[in-house]
């Protein structure tokens, strides 16, 4: 039986007091009046401590208890932030529990794993939704309406563009970019964000061709750098590049070229590039702000986020992201990483 959710605010806890944790508890302070912070999980609460600065409601408790939170009434939703190596086992007790989840990229290590973690949810009757924050961005909105209305015609070609940059001390720290704790390196913890938001924009890959690579400007066990050729479903053909290697760290960027004009799309601003000569910009940020490498950007993206989920969960419907939708990002990569392994063109089954 699933937490009841009649409650208002909704009880949350946060499981994991890591990097993210600051813009998580950030976001759950502005959307106060829905939820309520009441738990911060972490495997050494005392030094989760500080994060209660960020909050402006009554102070949560810290504890390493999962049990108690998957015991507590009072707590209807957990946002799982933990490394990905510690994801599944945490998910299992907390939906046996009837804890609704919302979870940080990446759903697990592997295809096989964030299958394996969907079908827990499913099978225990709760809402497993992803934090795929970058849907929330306004240019990111204004892009989806123009692409569902129609008019742009034909969708011809994809560009996906991430070029980003990791000091060696980010690996260094945590193992991070290892198969172990992470299942990868820059495509499942970090492009995954714009594959993402290009996929739900393009529908889905048919075929891949790719080559992936750890650069000498680090030392890691996954790729620092990739690229790969895309065909796509409708016909589109197009390209990824990613990597943390891409020194310095610059804005990821899609475009995408349809019939009747050419979509730019980052975090500040959408700008439309029509046939007939005329150039417009969209739901352009008028105080854009330098996106803090570390940080996953503003904290309002992640209260969007939080705020649909929960109205999801009020209203019975779908979050903006549910696992089993997530999937796809998964198995993307999942082909790009086999191509480069085989050398040869993967195909993409349903």
């Amino acid at each position: 039986m699933t937490k009841s959710i009649d409650a208002d605010p909704v009880g949350v806890a946060l499981i994991g007091a890591g990097m993210i944790a600051p813009t998580h508890v950030a976001a759950l302070s502005d959307a106060r009046d829905k939820v309520r912070l009441r738990t911060v999980i972490s495997r050494r609460p005392e030094r989760a401590q500080h994060l209660a600065e960020l909050y402006a409601g009554e102070t949560p408790e810290f504890s390493s208890d999962l049990a108690a939170v998957a015991a507590d009434p009072s707590i209807q939703v957990a946002i799982v932030a933990t490394p990905p190596s510690v994801r599944r086992d945490v998910i299992a007790e907390l939906a046996r529990s009837g804890t609704h989840i919302l979870l940080e990229k990446p759903v697990g290590r592997n295809p096989h794993e964030a299958r394996e973690v969907v079908e827990i949810c499913e099978k225990a009757g709760v809402t497993l939704g992803v934090l795929f924050q970058h849907r929330m961005r306004a240019p990111s909105q204004a892009a989806a309406r123009l692409v569902a209305d129609g008019g742009l015609g034909r969708l011809g070609l994809v560009e996906i563009a991430v070029p980003l940059w990791r000091a060696q001390s980010y690996y260094d720290e945590l193992d991070r970019g290892t198969y172990e704790r992470d299942g990868g390196g820059v495509l499942i913890t970090n492009a995954i964000h714009s594959i993402d938001l290009a996929l739900s924009l393009t529908g889905p890959v048919a075929s891949v061709q790719a080559m992936t690579a750890t650069t000498s400007l680090h030392r890691m066990e996954a790729e620092d750098f990739a690229v790969a050729g895309l065909r796509f479903r409708n016909g589109a053909a197009g390209s990824l590049i990613a990597g943390t290697a891409m020194y310095p760290h610059r804005t990821e960027v899609i475009r995408l070229h349809f019939d009747n004009a050419s979509l730019r799309l980052d975090k500040d601003a959408l700008q439309i590039d029509w046939r007939d000569g005329r150039h417009e910009v969209e739901a352009q940020d008028d105080a854009p702000r330098d996106v803090n490498p570390l940080s996953g950007g503003k904290h309002e993206w992640h209260q969007a986020v939080i705020e649909d989920f929960i109205d999801a969960l009020r209203h019975g419907r779908k979050p903006m992201v549910t696992g089993r939708e997530a999937l796809i990002s998964h198995d993307l990569i999942a082909a790009i990483e086999a191509s480069s392994r085989d050398g040869r063109r993967i195909d993409l089954t349903d």
